[in-house]
């Protein structure tokens, strides 16, 4: 995909990816290759690739570049997998899962960002992509298992509802916390095993649902 934005992602993922242990080559290139200036608002494309995140409208954001790649990373994709995103948000994330992953389902709250969000996908061919309006703490039952599932906003607990409909042998990355107390976990399932890894500390908008946090 050459234009004139080309030259900025190849410098975001050498400088903020490669130099930061992002070293999977699936996610390398995916990130190469989907435009992210194209999922933020006109006004900021000129920030598009610089390591922070971004508004996108209604208290939201398109996280910071590394995260996107990190959390992607950590669900060691090999390809032809069914993938739950949660938060779609601008639709960035499940694009990058998209290059990977066969289909992503991807829930959103706002369904104003949804419509938004598919518009874009569709308009980037990104036909492997089915976003919906809903509750993501529930998860999406009538899909899964899930071989991999990422959550792009913090609850106080791991939502059991996305726990079950975890594939056993499956990655499930999110974060979980309130406030400054927020870090990035990584689970597996294991039969009727669920194994928790800790992996840093973290900065992500509340998620907000039955099996998360209670709206104001």
């Amino acid at each position: 995909m050459s234009d004139a934005y080309e030259p900025l992602r190849a410098k975001m993922v050498r400088e903020q990816l490669m130099a930061r242990h992002i070293d999977d080559e699936r996610v390398l290139k995916a990130m190469y290759t989907v435009p992210r200036h194209l999922f933020v608002h006109p006004d900021f494309q000129k920030n598009a690739y610089e390591d922070r995140p971004l508004p996108i409208g209604n208290d939201q954001t398109i996280s910071q570049p590394f995260m996107v790649a990190l959390m992607t990373q950590l669900l060691e994709l090999t390809g032809g997998e069914k993938v739950l995103d949660i938060g779609t948000g601008s639709g960035y994330q499940a694009a990058v899962l998209a290059e990977i992953a066969s289909v992503v389902y991807s829930i959103e709250r706002h369904e104003s960002l949804a419509r938004q969000a598919l518009h874009r996908l569709r308009e980037l061919d990104y036909d492997n992509v089915e976003v919906l309006v809903g509750d993501g703490t529930q998860g999406l039952p009538s899909r899964a298992p899930f071989d991999g599932i990422l959550v792009a906003a913090t609850g106080p607990i791991i939502p059991g509802p996305l726990r079950t409909q975890m594939a056993d042998g499956a990655r499930m990355v999110l974060p979980v916390g309130e406030g400054e107390d927020q870090n990035l976990m990584r689970v597996w399932r294991d039969g009727n095993r669920w194994e928790v890894e800790k992996i840093l500390r973290v900065r992500f908008v509340p998620l907000l649902g039955r099996f998360g946090f209670v709206e104001d």
